[in-house]
């Protein structure tokens, strides 16, 4: 299921990981080189009408990104449980596919950017962004945290997406501490072996909030050649 152009999926291990800075950045990569760029985010919560959401700011970051957002839930909760309270449908796997593939009919490179983790709940079905990927047949990015505690969420997701047949496009750190820990240090090893996937990138700790011209100057050191950037590993 899909369309001409290329599709990844950024997941993260977790809620507040990093995963719109991640996304902004190879979006931002991505464009500097001259390619047409779609930034989907299928369900957004906790934001009422108006406001930016992820997909708004990853644009923002990034630069001319085509944005799109099927739904937008006012409670900052699981998709699933947002739509409920608040009366509304939720989003369903397939119509995040859809989009998507729509979308790369029209774009070099769709970036579907999910809600909290992998497995998170879209509808009271049981669909998560793991399922959209599966009908996309696309890759998925993973972006982590840098400090103690990340080894086993990451090893957790990794272990969920080989079980369901989804390739690891690889890891980034979304939150990269300026002055590391020994955590954080031991774990620029560490990641890639109990993930069994490569680690493509660390995004500074508050690459946000840069001016978007300065993000997007630095966002090509921020990211490995696998996402056209020039990062070369821990210290590189």
């Amino acid at each position: 299921m899909r369309g001409d152009g290329e599709v990844l999926v950024v997941s993260g291990t977790g809620t507040e990981v990093g995963k719109t800075v991640v996304t902004a950045a190879v979006a931002a990569v991505a464009a500097a080189a001259g390619r047409s760029v779609a930034v989907l985010k299928p369900a957004q919560t906790g934001l009422g009408p108006g406001e930016p959401g992820d997909a708004a700011t990853a644009a923002r970051l990034a630069g001319p990104v085509t944005v799109c957002e099927l739904a937008r839930f006012p409670e900052p909760l699981a998709p699933a449980t947002a739509a409920r309270r608040a009366g509304l449908p939720p989003v369903r796997p397939a119509d995040a596919a859809k989009a998507a593939q729509e979308l790369a009919h029209d774009h070099d490179l769709v970036l579907v950017e999910g809600a909290g983790g992998l497995l998170v709940r879209f509808d009271d079905m049981g669909g998560t962004l793991a399922d959209t990927a599966a009908l996309l047949g696309a890759p998925v990015l993973l972006v982590v945290a840098a400090g103690l505690g990340t080894l086993n969420a990451t090893a957790l997701t990794a272990e969920a997406l080989a079980h369901r047949g989804l390739r690891c496009h690889g890891l980034v750190i979304g939150s990269s501490p300026a002055a590391p820990d020994l955590a954080a240090r031991c774990n620029l090893t560490d990641l890639p072996a109990v993930a069994g996937a490569p680690l493509l990138g660390a995004v500074p700790a508050g690459a946000g909030a840069l001016a978007p011209a300065a993000f997007r100057d630095r966002a090509a050191g921020w990211l490995g050649p696998v996402l056209g950037g020039r990062w070369t590993g821990p210290g590189g």
